[in-house]
């Protein structure tokens, strides 16, 4: 198991350069707008100022952001590295208001909220399968997978912002996509730091 996952952080530690381009470069699986005619009947009663691009960033963040939070208690439990733990706890303290406010900008905008264990696929989400490895390992394994898989997920949520900055128009979840895309950019940079250091140790 420690083979396999030295193996895949030095994966993605080689691609690096590239994981940023390609973030930029890819919007959100979950973040598709549709034909013209679909989005104008969808967002035809939202309030004034609200853009369909604004409630799908929404609903797609949330179950991102859920994932998150589970990955990152998971690793507050049974990982290892104090570094590590620090990054989780504090994904888990930013993610878990989020997912608090923009649920509340759903009932606003009387949307629905997705629903818990509601996974639609989108860019950087883990597969159930993936889920399921991850939730079986423990130890200095597990910080090492966190930290692969993590960087994986941060990439989907800045590809999630970077749409929803350019495709939105409520002011305040535009303003939350690009404390999400800058945020999540340092904390790749942290990541790839700390996962290089754990992986040459």
């Amino acid at each position: 198991m420690k083979k396999q996952f030295a193996a895949l952080a030095a994966a993605a530690l080689l691609t690096a350069a590239g994981c940023s381009q390609d973030s930029n470069a890819h919007s959100g699986m979950g973040m598709g707008m549709g034909n013209t005619s679909e989005t104008t009947a969808a967002a035809a009663d939202l309030p004034k100022g609200v853009a369909q691009a604004d409630v799908t960033f929404a609903q797609s963040m949330i179950p991102h952001h859920r994932q998150a939070v589970e990955m990152a208690d998971h690793v507050l439990a049974d990982g290892v590295d104090p570094e590590v733990k620090t990054i989780a706890t504090r994904i888990k303290e930013a993610q878990g208001p989020e997912i608090e406010t923009m649920s509340r900008w759903l009932e606003g905008w009387k949307r629905d909220v997705p629903a818990e264990g509601d996974h639609t696929s989108m860019d950087g989400m883990m597969s159930d399968d993936d889920m399921a490895s991850f939730m079986e390992t423990s130890g200095a394994d597990l910080d090492s997978m966190f930290l692969t898989m993590m960087i994986e997920h941060h990439e989907g949520a800045i590809a999630m912002a970077n749409t929803e900055i350019t495709d939105g128009e409520d002011p305040d979840a535009v303003a939350l996509a690009e404390s999400i895309s800058s945020s999540q950019e340092a904390e790749i940079d942290e990541m790839r730091t700390l996962l290089g250091n754990l992986t040459s140790a």
